[in-house]
C-alpha cells in the first residue's frame, strides 16, 4: 500500500465516533532501586522514588483512540474509591466522554499496581473485584449504546474483556444485532472462559495463546503463520463457532495473521525495531485496527496500520498509547 493511502486513511481519523465497552482499570507503577535484601525475609527492599499511573484494560483502548485523534466515548463501571477518582481524571485529560462511566459501590475500581526496580518488574499487586457487573447498570449501557447506533451517533464499537465482570454474552448480542443493520463495525478482544460464542462481530482479535485456548486446540511446534497447521485449525475453529468476518491473531514477533471466511491467512510481519514491553500493545492494536476500517482501510491495510502502531509502542517502557503523530512518522515511504 501507498504511503498515500495510508495517509489518506488516517486522514479520517479525526471524524471517527468510536464507544469502547469493557472492564476499566488503573496501571499503577511504582520506580525505585534495590539498595539491600530485607533482613524479614531473602526479598529485595525497594527504595521507591516515584509513582506514575496510566490508563489500564478497556481505558486504554479508549486512550488509543483518543490520542490517535478520534472521538472515544467510555462505558464501563468504577468503584466509589480515590482510584476511580484518579481514572475518571485520567479519562478527562485525554477529552474522553465518561458520561457513562457508572459508580458501583459494591466493587472496587481495579488496579494493577506494579513494583520496577531499574527497568525490571519485581512484583504485582492487583486490587478488584470480579463479580458480574449488576444488569440493570449493563442494560443502561447497551440501550445507550443501541440509541447512538441508532442515532449515527457511533462508527464502531469495542468490546474489551478482561474477565472483570463487566460483560455478559447478552450485552454482545444485542449491540451487534443493531450495529450490523446500521453497518456500524464491532470489534471483540476476547478472554478464554468469559462468554459463549457471539456470532456477527465484524472483527475478532485474540492473541495467540487466547486463540488457542478459545478454540479448544492445543498449540503446535510454530512456524511460518501462514502454513503453521496448528494455528490454521485453531482459526478455523474460532471462524466457525463466531463467525466474525475477520479474525485478526497477535503473534507477538511474528507478527500478526488475518483471516476471513475463506480461511486463507494474511501474514503481517511485525515492524518493531526494539521491543522493550509489550503491555497494551494489544489494545493499541484493537483500536487502531477498528478505526481504520471505519476509515475506508480494506482489512489488509487496517492490520498493517495496526501492525505500525503496536511496533511504536513495544519500543517503549510501560502502557502506553500510540500517537497520531507517531504512527504518521512510521509510515512507509
Amino acid at each position: 500500500m501507498s504511503a498515500t493511502k495510508f495517509h489518506a486513511i488516517l486522514s479520517h481519523f479525526p471524524e471517527c465516533r468510536i464507544a469502547v465497552l469493557g472492564d476499566m482499570m488503573l496501571d499503577v507503577y511504582l520506580w525505585g532501586k534495590v539498595t539491600r535484601i530485607s533482613p524479614e525475609a531473602p526479598v529485595p527492599v525497594v527504595n521507591v522514588n516515584r509513582r506514575t499511573s496510566c490508563l489500564g484494560g478497556a481505558a486504554n483502548v479508549m486512550r488509543n483512540v483518543a490520542t490517535l485523534n478520534a472521538h472515544a466515548h467510555a462505558f464501563g463501571t468504577v468503584g466509589n474509591d480515590p482510584t476511580a477518582d484518579e481514572l475518571l481524571a485520567s479519562l478527562a485529560e485525554y477529552r474522553i466522554r465518561c458520561d457513562a462511566v457508572e459508580r458501583d459501590p459494591s466493587r472496587r475500581t481495579t488496579e494493577k499496581r506494579r513494583v520496577i526496580a531499574g527497568a525490571q518488574q519485581l512484583c504485582r499487586e492487583d486490587y478488584e473485584d470480579v463479580h458480574p457487573v449488576d444488569d440493570a447498570i449493563r442494560r443502561r449501557m447497551v440501550n445507550r449504546i443501541v440509541d447512538q447506533i441508532r442515532n449515527g451517533e457511533l462508527d464502531a464499537v469495542i468490546f474489551e474483556d478482561y474477565r472483570k465482570g463487566m460483560l455478559a454474552e447478552w450485552m454482545l448480542e444485542e449491540v451487534v444485532a443493531e450495529a450490523r443493520r446500521a453497518k456500524v463495525v464491532t470489534a471483540l478482544d476476547p478472554k478464554p472462559g468469559s462468554m459463549k460464542p457471539v456470532r456477527g462481530i465484524t472483527v475478532m482479535k485474540p492473541n495467540r495463546v487466547e486463540a488457542f485456548a478459545l478454540a479448544g486446540v492445543e498449540d503446535g511446534p510454530g512456524g511460518d503463520p501462514a502454513t503453521d497447521a496448528a494455528l490454521c485449525e485453531a482459526a478455523a475453529r474460532l471462524m466457525e463457532s463466531w463467525q466474525p468476518e475477520h479474525l485478526l491473531i497477535s503473534l507477538a514477533a511474528q507478527g500478526m495473521a488475518l483471516y476471513d471466511r475463506s480461511l486463507r491467512p494474511q501474514v503481517i510481519p511485525t515492524r518493531a525495531r526494539e521491543v522493550f514491553d509489550v503491555s497494551g500493545a494489544g489494545d493499541t492494536v484493537t483500536a487502531t485496527f477498528a478505526l481504520s476500517l471505519v476509515s475506508g482501510a480494506t482489512p489488509v491495510e487496517a492490520a498493517e496500520l495496526a501492525n505500525l502502531a503496536a511496533g511504536v509502542v513495544v519500543g517503549k517502557m510501560g502502557t502506553v498509547p500510540v500517537r497520531f503523530e507517531e504512527l504518521e512518522a512510521v509510515l512507509p515511504e
